[in-house]
């Protein structure tokens, strides 16, 4: 009685449990074929014999198999002889596997990697998982080059792109299946190719199984290559056999049929299926490739493998039944046109892959680009040189150039630099004629004056030539010249990040033979962009260089004649000092124009001698004169802003120090500070205001940004004054001391910008004047130490009329030739205080200036320190005759309005004489309401 469901494992674990049974079985019904099989099968294997006897086929008899549908004698005995083999290799499809079994083979498919590349013979290495095989294979070509991120991570990433793959069964079992199970048999073949994405043994399997499918000696695949009017038929394995047990080398040539031409051309253009018993008879058939392999054709079936849109992808051919005599037959045809649509997906799915592949490629060679122009960026050389060699590396060329334009601004398209690289596959005596005609063309060989090249400089247009030789473009002269031969020729513009051409890049010949195709051109204008990139940086970096070298020879320079000389140095160092009541320094009212120039620098050195400088801080007395003289020489010829007026800031400090006694209040670092700031306050003044450095976009506002411009720089340039070679005053100094020094340097020289003034003046009066300022806040006393430095900047105003006078005289002149530029070069109205044409205003201006920056600021710091009346007091008498000035201006100006326009002498002894004799113009804000800087 059948027993329903019966599952044949079921049936082999009881036959395992019940070995006596299996044994009283086999005697009973076994035969002497039987036996002689399992004898042979054993013998096969080499692997020790199992303690049970081998299983037998079925419980049952088995009906025998059905006969093979060729009925020749020959054919009957090859398929016994593939029963034979096929028996012999795959001993492990003879029994089904217990369920213990099934679950071991599943615990082992998990740890091993069952999706192998396709092998006919597995050998031991095979075992291990072929992802962990690769990734180290990756990993060791990743360590021979450089260890940077972007080749360990491009490693890493190839390591995880895994080919599925079928597990491929022997080709004797595939025969054994098409005698015994035609259905199963097909299966397989579609399953074998299913998940193959590897192009390469796709369509070596493609060709073995078509020759066991419809029974052919040898089999050819050609695939569609290029697009529209380029199409060809290239085939890189032909007059493959089902024998055939390894790849065959991918080194061999590759065979190509022009589209249309021969029967494959034929199949290919009109999609017709050719089986033709004598291709020789055929008119369209064509020897060629029977002359190339010394194969003769005789009968032939072609057909061509569509995709899954219809189009026509390849062209599959089989010659020559393997039976004597045979031909192709309908059952051959209606077997391959059933078996090809399959292959179609298959090489479509694979070609895709591939393009994926090489798309992944080309995107980490730009990625490597990219690190390349990261890693070197000094050297023109060698970053042309690694582009040069990337992109012979990804294209494939025998031979890669790179010419950079000698002024990418003239018209006229001249190369200056070349650069050049020999593909290492070209053989060995082509590089040495290279070499040797590079050597008689010296510098005049094509690669400079090649009119492809020109072009493609001039017009920023890349160019493309499939056949060099037909394009008139071309110099076939220079050619031959070079004796370097020219087939293909790629040449792209190379642009600057402002889109500027700087040169040209081409490669020529691909070492396949072939043209360059418009991906190759596309990808390689992809490539130059990165190019351009790194070679405009490149250029930049060596321009930069070039750059720092001018300016350091040129500080080199300007320092050894900005410096004084050792005789004026000596000259001081030896010469007598005069008293502080000699010169008069000690005095509020000094008078600022009673020294010389020389003068004035023994008159700083006595006051650096009366504060206890030089004691207290260890100052070199030779070093002090050649400060003093290089600070001097640093102050340009300007009308107002110069020595003097520096040195005149000082002894106004000197005298508040210690006529006013600020010096017993303030510490020796402070005044140190303070003198020496006042001394550098306005290094370097080029006679403009920092407003006038903004309008023009100065390089000092570029520099320094327009807050505080020409501060900045007074400080910057003290400190480089410091800095230079025997002349740092503060070289005894401890670090602590020289630290806090330079910083209240620094806030002393920006204590002098007047919108710093504006900023905390208010504050500082509500202190005074409440009686809240505190010499123990460190807050009070920046703030107060910011004031007595605009007071000693503005102290001009404090002195007696004639000389507040001239000084206010040389303000307005310097104002003047300012407000002249800004009406020439700027081409803007000045305001009051700045134009010329309206001098006769400013008495009316200084007033208030006076009343609104000058009184308020001396009244509080009388309020904090009663000795300094006397600047108030004179303050309040300039004013006075700064106001008589303008009266008399005024009424000058009410008489001109009143009377008749000028006419007689009477007339012009009048007003129009007064409006043409106005007094010498003086201080005041701007048109803005910002007050400027006008007596400091």
């Amino acid at each position: 009685m059948a027993v329903p469901n019966m599952v044949f494992s079921d049936v082999e674990t009881f036959l395992d449990s019940h070995p006596e049974l299996f044994e009283d079985y086999l005697n009973r019904k076994g035969n002497y074929r039987m036996v002689e099989k399992w004898l042979k099968n054993h013998q096969a294997s080499k692997s020790p014999a199992a303690p049970a006897p081998a299983p037998a086929p079925a419980p049952a008899p088995a009906p025998a198999p059905a006969p093979a549908p060729s009925p020749s004698e020959p054919r009957e005995e090859k398929s016994n002889a593939c029963k034979d083999s096929w028996a012999s290799k795959c001993d492990g499809l003879q029994r089904r596997a217990s369920q213990k079994e099934l679950r071991k083979t599943f615990a082992r498919s998990k740890a091993i990697n069952v999706n192998r590349t396709y092998d006919e013979h597995v050998n031991s290495r095979a075992q291990e998982p072929l992802t962990s095989m690769r990734r180290r294979a990756l990993l060791r070509k990743a360590s021979s080059l450089p260890p940077t991120t972007a080749h360990i991570l491009s490693a890493l990433l190839e390591s995880r792109v895994n080919i599925p793959q079928y597990p491929s069964t022997a080709v004797d079992f595939k025969y054994y299946l098409k005698e015994h199970n035609e259905r199963e048999f097909f299966l397989e073949l579609v399953k074998d190719i299913s998940n193959d994405l590897d192009l390469t043994s796709l369509s070596y399997k493609i060709l073995v199984f078509v020759c066991i499918m419809v029974d052919a000696d040898r089999c050819s695949l050609f695939l569609v290559e290029g697009t529209g009017n380029k199409k060809t038929l290239v085939s890189k394995f032909f007059d493959v056999h089902a024998g055939t047990t390894v790849l065959p080398s991918m080194n061999s040539d590759e065979v190509q049929v022009p589209w249309g031409k021969g029967i494959i051309g034929y199949v290919a253009e009109h999609g017709e299926t050719v089986n033709i018993p004598d291709a020789y008879q055929d008119r369209r058939f064509s020897d060629e490739i029977d002359k190339l392999t010394g194969y003769k054709t005789k009968s032939l079936l072609c057909m061509p493998i569509r995709n899954s849109d219809g189009e026509i992808i390849g062209v599959a051919q089989a010659i020559n039944k393997s039976s004597s005599g045979a031909l192709f037959t309908e059952d051959d045809e209606k077997v391959l046109q059933m078996y090809l649509p399959f292959c179609g997906i298959a090489i479509s799915n694979a070609q895709l892959f591939a393009a994926s592949r090489k798309e992944y490629d080309r995107s980490r060679a730009l990625l490597e680009v990219v690190n390349d122009l990261f890693e070197e960026q000094t050297d023109l050389e060698k970053i042309v040189r690694k582009i040069m060699h990337r992109a012979q590396t990804l294209l494939k060329c025998e031979r890669c150039s790179v010419q950079l334009l000698e002024d990418i601004e003239s018209p006229v398209v001249k190369f200056t630099k070349s650069f050049e690289l020999l593909s290492p596959k070209c053989s060995a005596d082509t590089e040495s004629s290279f070499k040797d005609s590079m050597e008689k063309s010296s510098y005049s060989d094509w690669l400079i004056n090649n009119s492809i090249a020109e072009l493609v400089a001039s017009t920023g247009l890349p160019v493309n030539i499939s056949d060099a030789y037909q394009d008139p473009r071309f110099d076939a002269e220079a050619d031959q010249f070079s004796d370097f031969h020219i087939r293909s020729v790629l040449c792209v513009p190379i642009w600057n990040s402002n889109h500027q051409i700087i040169g040209v890049a081409q490669v020529l010949n691909r070492l396949d033979g072939k043209p360059f195709y418009d991906a190759d051109q596309r990808l390689f204008e992809a490539f130059v962009i990165f190019c351009g990139l790194g070679i405009n940086n490149t250029i930049m970096y060596d321009q930069v260089k070039k750059s720092w070298a001018k300016q350091s020879v040129a500080l080199d320079v300007l320092s050894y004649h900005a410096t004084c000389s050792k005789t004026e140095v000596d000259k001081f160092k030896a010469a007598n000092i005069p008293l502080v009541c000699e010169l008069g320094i000690d005095k509020l009212s000094f008078d600022d124009f009673s020294l010389d120039v020389d003068a004035m620098i023994t008159a700083a050195l006595r006051m650096f001698m009366e504060l206890g400088m030089v004691q207290k801080f260890k100052i070199d007395y030779e070093t002090l004169c050649r400060w003093l003289l290089t600070v001097r020489k640093n102050y340009r010829m300007v009308l107002y802003h110069n020595w003097r007026h520096a040195f005149n800031v000082c002894q106004c400090m000197f005298a508040m120090l210690t006529t006013a006694g600020f010096q017993e209040t303030l510490t020796e670092v402070e005044i140190l500070a303070l003198i020496v700031g006042c001394v550098c306050h306005d290094l370097d003044h080029r006679g403009t205001n920092n407003a006038f450095q903004a309008k023009t976009g100065s390089a000092l506002a570029l520099l320094y940004g327009t807050s505080a411009t020409l501060e900045h720089h007074h400080f910057n340039h003290a400190v480089m004054i410091l800095q230079s070679e025997g002349h740092n005053i503060f070289s005894n100094l401890s670090s602590t001391e020289y630290s806090d020094l330079m910083q209240l340097l620094k806030q002393s020289i920006l204590a002098t910008d007047l919108t710093l003034y504006f900023e905390n003046r208010n504050t500082f009066f509500e202190l005074v004047s409440n009686g809240e300022y505190n010499w123990n806040v460190k807050a009070h006393r920046d703030m107060c130490r910011s004031m007595m430095m605009t007071a000693c900047d503005l102290g001009a105003v404090t002195k007696p009329w004639e000389i507040s006078r001239k000084v206010a005289e040389l303000v307005t002149s310097e104002f003047f030739e300012q407000g002249d530029r800004e009406r020439s070069e700027l081409k803007l109205t000045p305001s009051a205080i700045f134009d010329r044409n309206r001098k006769d205003e400013l008495p009316g201006l200084q007033l208030g200036w006076i009343d609104g920056i000058c009184s308020p600021l001396y009244e509080t710091l009388v309020k904090l320190n009663p000795k300094l009346q006397p600047m108030l007091d004179m303050i309040k008498a300039n004013r006075s005759n700064w106001e008589e000035l303008n009266k008399k201006r005024q009424r000058g100006q009410s008489i001109s309005e009143s009377a008749s326009p000028c006419s007689g002498d009477s007339a012009e002894a009048g007003g129009c004489s007064v409006a043409k004799t106005g007094s010498a113009p003086c201080c005041s804000g701007n048109a803005d309401g910002a007050p400027s800087k006008p007596v400091s």
